[in-house]
């Protein structure tokens, strides 16, 4: 394992004994912007909160809306000050963040996910592995670490513009556009230094190439919003050769059809173009359906017998969470997010309180082949 391997034990508690010799499928399945208590603050046998702290001021957390105007702030300084040294209750740090960061779903606002975790295992205990926003977390996702990234990338709103005259989408990786992009990373030395956005860091990718075993990365294309997700564009091996980007990244629009042929490799991530993925501003149902879609078409599918789905949210999206995240070194964790297990061979209805983070996904995987 790249990094945190340290951490990730807690997982196989979700599945039941047999599961580390019987599982031949894992889908790592990531969605976008939001927190436990945002999602899953209600449901029975979680430590979950239905009232916020806001900077002393007892609030409520109102329901939330399927879709709204505005993200809300939640780069690396952001959730720094909405931890506020454990206190949590930092998250009012702009007009948008007033009226939306201390809202929640009610079940029947997200029934889908609310009846996985009715019958699968939720964890109320996982953390983003990073501090902030999704750059670096989806880095942790495939690799236990973001290279030092904090926050994501900067371009310049010219260089960007030209690019999407071309057709292309943004991109946060090794074809981002150019001049003035760079992203701000903390060294060995504890410096922030502006670097490119493309890495050459050890991935599980590479772990299960060395050992043989299958594996596929399905994301948008670079003409599709939700590119700036695709976490392999950031790895120069991956983005820079052709061949190896053909035979690992796939179209996450062939996701549903390739399972439905049984194409689905050993090891699976997922990220979702920008229209289904949850993140504001588009709609949170049409994302859920979408995810919907996803998990029927795989218990649908002969693969779902031998399956494990880790379903999660990239980060906390700025939306209020009480639970103050472990500081483990400077990057994270992060503000705790949902993680739903959803296999034949998970827990029926089961709430585990064990600590985890992406990096624990990624070494069940390890441990698993």
């Amino acid at each position: 394992m790249p990094a945190r391997s340290r951490l990730a034990p807690f997982l196989a508690l979700a599945i039941v004994a047999a599961a580390c010799t019987s599982l031949v499928h894992v889908v790592f399945l990531i969605k976008e912007n939001r927190s436990f208590d945002h999602l899953f603050g209600r449901f029975p046998g979680v430590d979950g909160a239905r009232v916020a702290n806001d900077r002393g001021t007892i609030r409520p957390l109102t329901p939330a809306e399927d879709q709204r105007a505005h993200d809300l702030t939640h780069c690396y300084a952001c959730a720094v000050a909405a931890v506020n040294g454990g206190r949590m209750d930092g998250f009012n740090q702009s007009e948008p963040d007033d009226t939306w960061a201390f809202t929640q779903f009610r079940p029947d606002q997200m029934p889908n996910y609310w009846h996985w975790a009715e019958r699968n295992v939720l964890f109320d205990r996982f953390f983003a592995s990073a501090m902030g926003p999704s750059f670096p977390n989806h880095l942790y996702s495939i690799a236990a670490t973001s290279g030092g990234a904090l926050d994501n990338p900067v371009q310049a709103p010219e260089a960007l513009r030209r690019q999407q005259e071309q057709g292309l989408a943004k991109s946060w990786g090794c074809d981002i556009a150019e001049p003035g992009a760079y992203v701000e990373i903390l060294d060995p030395e504890g410096e922030l230094v502006k670097v490119d956005p493309c890495f050459d860091f050890l991935t599980v990718g590479d772990l299960l190439n060395a050992k043989g075993i299958p594996w596929a990365y399905y994301a948008a294309t670079n003409t599709q919003l939700g590119y700036i997700w695709s976490a392999y564009a950031a790895i120069r091996r991956y983005r820079e050769d052709p061949a190896m980007w053909d035979r690992f990244i796939r179209p996450v629009d062939d996701l549903i059809r390739d399972i439905r042929a049984d194409r689905l490799p050993s090891v699976t991530w997922v990220t979702p173009r920008f229209e289904l993925s949850e993140h504001p501003e588009y709609n949170f149902c049409h994302g859920e359906n979408w995810s919907t879609q996803v998990i029927d078409a795989i218990m649908e599918s002969p693969m779902w017998e031998d399956t494990a789905i880790f379903l999660t949210w990239d980060d906390y999206g700025g939306f209020y969470d009480h639970v103050p995240p472990k500081r483990i070194d400077p990057f994270g964790f992060g503000i705790r997010v949902p993680l739903l297990v959803i296999s034949p061979y998970a827990k029926d209805g089961a709430v585990s309180h064990e600590e985890g983070e992406f990096s624990s996904v990624l070494r069940f995987i390890e441990d698993n082949w």
